[in-house]
């Protein structure tokens, strides 16, 4: 499975790479907000800095909601580097501009996934990624690693190729149990892929090793 981390944070992106595990990053207007990135130049160019980082795909989001905005913003974003995705929404437009994008040659994800039917309809239109939002689902009591069974069924059924994108990832067990389920990729905060390296029978046995060694010097 694949690891992209959920971002804006240039020094989280930097942390995750140098950990040796990155495979892409994801973000979207309001994790660029968050970084006091403003304006529609600096954000353009945060994300080719974001792509200067890592080796990996960096899905960049389109703000338009209807089909000819959809079309020029994603068409901006894939000039500005290769590794970028354009990052779609899963709306009536969304699907057509899959489908333009698909045809054109140029990479996308389709983002607020919430249902099989919707992922299904995504990879139909030539997503090269779709983004079922997990920790979304959980947030209203319904079952988020679900949809990530059903849509590797379904996917598996007929070997579509689009990859599964597990996002809103919320914690280290939704990682491990996304990868149980099959997920292609999971993007998540840096806290919850630095969590897998935690577990306290490794700390106390790291400890007495430690502590054996000093005994004998």
């Amino acid at each position: 499975m694949k690891f992209f981390i959920d971002t804006a944070n240039l020094d989280q992106i930097r942390e995750a790479q140098e950990l040796g595990v990155l495979d892409g990053v994801t973000t979207n207007p309001s994790l660029m907000a968050k970084e006091g990135i403003t304006g529609r130049n600096n954000i353009l160019k945060h994300y080719v800095d974001i792509c200067n980082i890592v080796d990996g795909d960096v899905s960049a989001e389109v703000i338009a909601t209807d089909l000819k905005g959809m079309i020029k913003e994603g068409e901006e974003l894939a000039d500005l580097h290769e590794q970028i995705v354009v990052k779609i929404p899963m709306i009536r437009d969304g699907v057509k501009a899959l489908k333009y994008f698909s045809d054109k040659g140029i990479r996308t994800n389709c983002t607020l996934v919430f249902s099989p039917g919707q992922a299904l309809l995504a990879a139909k239109a030539g997503a090269n990624y779709v983004s079922p939002f997990i920790g979304r689902l959980d947030d209203i009591s319904t079952d988020g690693l679900s949809l990530i069974a059903e849509i590797r069924l379904i996917y598996d059924n007929y070997q579509i190729e689009t990859q599964i994108l597990a996002a809103s990832i919320r914690h280290t067990m939704h990682i491990v149990e996304c990868a149980k389920l099959g997920s292609d990729v999971m993007t998540g905060p840096l806290s919850s892929i630095e969590g897998l390296l935690k577990h306290p029978l490794t700390d106390i046995g790291l400890a007495k090793f430690l502590a054996d060694y000093k005994k004998g010097n």
